[in-house]
């Protein structure tokens, strides 16, 4: 049986509140002093009570839940540099399964599994990866494309505003040895991006455009998981079977405390595992981290949590329309896009709003997930209608 430290166990005071699971720290303990009588101050043990409940900022957020933790002490401490690592190695072996491809690894980061998937496909400049111009690859991972890859980024604008057709890609791509210009080596896909879910067929037919042309794909496939939810969408590996690579997120919207998994050839994964380590990125008792994103394939997606985040998501886009607002993109799954300017509430005033609610928000991307409670969606639903308020000048900014 799994034991807190005691430090973090709930007090018999505390036990049964469900999502309001407090303990109360009575003695001290190494490094954390006790509470005087008069403190009224309650912690919250983040073993059992995720800080998450109330951050729509990102699904990055989620943290691990008392499942996941739990099987810390039966992980493997065998060295992944060494390939001894047996709960990781089963975690490859248990995603190359799901997604049906040969070889798969195990990364820090989303960025990193972008990166070393992108830099196992190309082999010497001059070439270009194209891109949508909103893709994580181009924007947020730190130029990591031109520094490890020395490749020319192709971004593209979607023309139909959501997500990538073929025809966008036929009219920027380099097909050609014409020595004025960068190849396209590689298309760089992103399902889903901005929550709005690439359909298959576009893929099917990107797919079959790319092989004709000796251009390889691959897929930032970090919220796949999100797409693949939806009732009634394709599988996972069916969305794999159209690339070269894939890299998934093991934390975002999982609750896994870190890394991803990149999927592709035993040819491809072997490069990237050379790569990974080259950076820096060789990971020694990987199992700690491993043992708890297994978990969280258990316990949220094979337990169907991602829809809690798409539900929350429905009903805080009804609630922004119900005030007059609008969304920059179509809520399909567990993003909600509020368009503040478009309904005259400024980020300032946004901010001020959540923040006497209690809830986090970024801007106006509105991030739900398994953890969030209904107290937060509540808190959320009493942001918008204050913000609206003031917007309209029927009240003030205190």
């Amino acid at each position: 049986m799994f034991l807190l430290p005691r430090a973090m166990r709930l007090s018999s005071t505390c036990r049964g509140r469900g999502a309001r699971n407090l303990y109360y720290l009575s003695k001290g303990s190494p490094g954390m002093p006790a509470l005087s009588a008069n403190t009224t101050t309650t912690p919250v043990n983040p073993w059992t009570h995720s800080p998450a409940t109330h951050d729509f900022r990102s699904d990055t957020l989620t943290t691990p839940t008392p499942t996941m933790l739990a099987s810390l002490p039966t992980c493997s401490l065998g060295d992944d540099v060494y390939g001894e690592s047996t709960t990781t190695t089963n975690l490859e072996s248990r995603l190359a399964a799901l997604f049906r491809k040969p070889s798969a690894l195990f990364v820090l980061s989303g960025t990193m599994g972008n990166q070393l998937c992108l830099r196992a496909h190309l082999s010497h400049p001059p070439h270009s990866v194209l891109c949508d111009v909103r893709a994580h690859v181009n924007v947020f991972e730190a130029g990591g494309l031109a520094s490890l890859s020395q490749a020319m980024v192709q971004p593209v604008k979607p023309s139909n505003g959501l997500w990538l057709t073929l025809e966008d890609i036929q009219s920027t791509a380099v097909i050609s040895d014409d020595i004025h210009f960068a190849p396209t080596r590689v298309v760089s896909l992103e399902n889903t991006i901005n929550g709005v879910i690439m359909p298959l067929g576009e893929m099917r037919r990107i797919g079959a455009w790319a092989r004709e042309h000796g251009v390889k794909i691959h897929l930032d496939g970090a919220r796949l998981w999100n797409a693949c939810a939806v009732e009634g969408a394709p599988e996972l590996w069916e969305y794999a079977a159209e690339v070269d690579s894939i890299s998934v997120s093991m934390s975002k919207g999982m609750g896994a405390p870190t890394g991803s998994v990149v999927l592709g050839s035993e040819e491809l994964v072997a490069k990237a595992r050379h790569v990974r380590k080259a950076i820096g990125g060789g990971i020694r008792q990987a199992g700690v981290l491993t043992a708890m994103a297994n978990a969280a394939i258990d316990e949220v997606w094979s337990g169907g949590k991602y829809r809690v985040g798409d539900a929350w998501a429905k009903r805080l886009e009804g609630k922004w329309k119900a005030l007059g607002g609008e969304v920059s993109y179509p809520v399909q799954t567990n993003m909600v896009w509020a368009d503040l300017k478009g309904r005259g509430v400024t980020e300032e005033v946004w901010s001020a709003c959540a923040e006497r609610e209690g809830v986090k928000v970024g801007s106006g991307r509105i991030v739900c997930h398994f953890q969030n409670t209904i107290e937060a969606v509540e808190a959320l639903e009493r942001t918008m209608e204050a913000a609206c308020k003031i917007a309209d000048k029927k009240e003030e900014l205190e």
